[in-house]
């Protein structure tokens, strides 16, 4: 979203929400932000690493894969 899109947003909810509305907005974005922070920075246990190599070899012994050049040509 551009900065104009999310000022337009914090404007409009300025206008019709109350404090308390507000509060409550405010409180559950944060709350919202502070999983998806850590979810990206979780690192990935042992066993985590071994199940998805396990799935993508099983893939691959499929023929569920793609070439390179269709990596690179893919759109």
């Amino acid at each position: 979203m551009s900065t104009a899109t999310l000022t337009s947003l914090l404007d409009y909810l300025y206008g019709t929400l109350s404090a308390s509305n507000m509060r409550w907005v405010g409180e559950h974005l944060i709350e919202r932000a502070k999983i998806e922070e850590d979810e990206q920075l979780r690192p990935f246990t042992m066993n985590e690493i071994d199940n998805m190599l396990d799935e993508a070899e099983a893939a691959f012994a499929k023929g569920e894969y793609m070439t390179n050049d269709e990596v690179f040509h893919s759109r």
